[in-house]
């Protein structure tokens, strides 16, 4: 069984990542708003379409691919094997090969994807919870603009 767990940038490693001119220094601290700083393409993957769901749905647990495809209805197999990478990449998501015949491969979260899938959990509840009032401005909204 192999397993890549993703460690904890340390500052020493922000500099190294800096001096290989991946990132300039000169643009820590990071600030999402500002264009350049990498934490954009980051958010967008947790945030994306795609993203935000398949962390909602491996807060439940570790997944198979397919077992990930049924829980995130919709989702076509490109968009989540798209979405899985870059979650990977990120230090989100685990992807983890069981050595058996056939190969068995597990997605779970890493500590920070439980954490942001956490907070990410907290959002869809207060969306859930106000599912009426949301429909209800929704209605209001569309029968101003219409007349």
């Amino acid at each position: 069984m192999s397993t890549q767990q993703p460690t904890p940038a340390s500052p020493a490693d922000v500099r190294d990542i800096a001096a290989e001119g991946s990132a300039d220094p000169a643009e820590f601290p990071f600030d999402v708003l500002e264009v350049r700083c990498p934490s954009r393409p980051v958010l967008e993957h947790l945030t994306g379409r795609w993203g935000g769901l398949v962390l909602i749905a491996l807060r439940q647990g570790p997944s198979r691919f397919n077992e990930l495809r049924r829980l995130v209805s919709g989702v076509s197999e490109k968009m989540l094997s798209q979405s899985l990478h870059a979650l990977e990449r990120d230090g989100i998501v685990i992807r983890e090969v069981h050595s058996t015949i056939p190969p068995r491969v597990e997605y779970s979260l890493t500590p920070l994807g439980e954490q942001a899938a956490d907070k990410l959990w907290e959002l869809v509840e207060i969306l859930e919870d106000s599912m009426p009032q949301i429909l209800v401005a929704q209605r209001d909204y569309d029968s101003a603009a219409a007349g």
